[in-house]
Formats: structure tokens, C-alpha cells, sequence
């Protein structure tokens, strides 16, 4: 079981935290102004890097608040979290995942 930190209630077993999509992504202005195409790319499409990735996170099953986190997609290893509104934790580098051939 993987521990997340939230930043209001401290590090939490990952059953209590659901999944909030990117973070980052801006609501459009007139929403009622775009197209079938544009709204649907605005809903269902994201970005999708191997590597570390800006998220947003719910506390769920404990202050039930919104966070961001930045995860390493390719580990799921959680690299920092922060509230809403502050900036996004910058990932540390990790010396132990270097490729080798």
C-alpha cells in the first residue's frame, strides 16, 4: 500500500484519495462558443507523458479537499503535493532511475 501525502491531513493510505485528471487545465470562458470538436477536446483530451506529471487529487475518505500532486507515471511514485492555489512541488531529481543498456 502506497502512502499519499495530503496537504492537510498528512500521509494517508492511496484508498482514501480518488483520481482528479490533470492539473491545470482551465475551464473555457464560453464554453457555449465552442465546438463539438473543441469541447470535446477540452473534456477527453490530456496529456499523457512518461515521467513526472502535474495531477489533481481528492482527499475522499478523509478532509475530502482537492490538492495537486506531480506523480512519476512511470513508477506511480508520488514526487510532491501542495494545496490549491500554491505552486506545484518541483520534482526532485532521482539519481536511483537511470537507464541502462
Amino acid at each position: 500500500m502506497q502512502l499519499i501525502h495530503c496537504p492537510w491531513c498528512g500521509p494517508r493510505e492511496e484508498v482514501e484519495f480518488h483520481y482528479g485528471g490533470q492539473a491545470e487545465i482551465a475551464y473555457p470562458e464560453n464554453p457555449s462558443e465552442l465546438s463539438d470538436r473543441e469541447w470535446a477536446e477540452f473534456l477527453f483530451y490530456r496529456d499523457n507523458p512518461k515521467g513526472p506529471f502535474a495531477e489533481r487529487w481528492n482527499h475522499s475518505a478523509g478532509c475530502r479537499r482537492w490538492f495537486n500532486a506531480v506523480r512519476d507515471t512511470h513508477t506511480y511514485r508520488f514526487l510532491g503535493t501542495a494545496k490549491l492555489g500554491e505552486p506545484l512541488p518541483q520534482p526532485k531529481a532521482q539519481r536511483d532511475e537511470e537507464v541502462r543498456i
